[in-house]
């Protein structure tokens, strides 16, 4: 029950932070919040992304990309250029890295207020730091695991992040329904979307980019953006009026 409770928790933690903080905040800005709480909130995402954790200022400028390039050459994920998902997450991680290394020039309308911390992006992307979390989510299910198959639930822990990411730029641009009709494929995935929070919405979300709530219809409920809607009642956010 431990290991199931510790990938439950890491599941939705690491999912939050990845939606709420790296995607709706740094990529779009659909909300302001205090510099204090911005690095509070670059430390909870490395908390619970642990060995998988993803800079903000990478994902923010290469997700910036993957809108202004939708399954394009250029689009940093799309199936359509891609032989099958394990290719694209290779690519997808090469620019990434590439991004955040500054191994690549990027268009000035990429990296616009996008935040970056780099003394904390160092620390937490390094090896250390992800061997670190290995070690300690190891030791857990040494300790904790109570039968085999809990450990097939191991590489999901260590690899949490990129899971999320090719959910929805491999299975979001495949399976699943529209909304609207756009000149891409994305699908939205869930018609209530109880395994990734919201970011199933995927169409919605092309369709309107900027748009906090990634629900449209009545059943699509975001359950990133009712927290999102809890955190700006207690000013520790302030959404922006779209």
């Amino acid at each position: 029950m431990a290991v199931l409770i510790l990938v439950f928790m890491l599941w939705y933690g690491g999912l939050f932070f990845q939606s709420f903080f790296l995607h709706r905040y740094a990529a779009h800005q659909v909300f302001t919040m205090s510099k204090t709480m911005e690095r509070i909130t670059f430390v909870l995402t490395w908390v619970f992304q642990g060995s998988s954790y993803l800079s903000a200022y990478g994902y923010g400028i290469m997700h910036r990309m993957h809108h202004a390039f939708t399954d394009t050459e250029k689009d940093p994920h799309s199936p359509k250029f891609d032989d099958n998902m394990f290719a694209m997450m290779w690519k997808t991680k090469t620019m990434y890295q590439d991004i955040n290394l500054d191994r690549i020039p990027v268009e000035a309308r990429f990296t616009k207020n996008v935040p970056q911390w780099k003394a904390f992006d160092k620390f937490a992307s390094s090896r250390f730091s992800r061997l670190l979390w290995i070690t300690l989510y190891v030791l857990f299910f040494v300790y904790f695991a109570t039968a085999w198959w809990q450990w097939m639930l191991l590489p999901v822990t260590l690899m949490m992040a990129p899971i999320h990411g090719v959910i929805i730029n491999w299975f979001g641009h495949i399976y699943g329904y529209v909304n609207y009709k756009m000149k891409n494929t994305s699908k939205n995935l869930f018609p209530f979307d109880f395994l990734m929070m919201g970011e199933g919405y995927h169409n919605n979300h092309h369709k309107y980019a900027n748009r906090a709530n990634f629900g449209i219809k009545w059943h699509e409920i975001d359950v990133t953006y009712l927290i999102m809607r809890i955190l700006n009642s207690i000013g520790m956010i302030q959404l922006k009026r779209m």
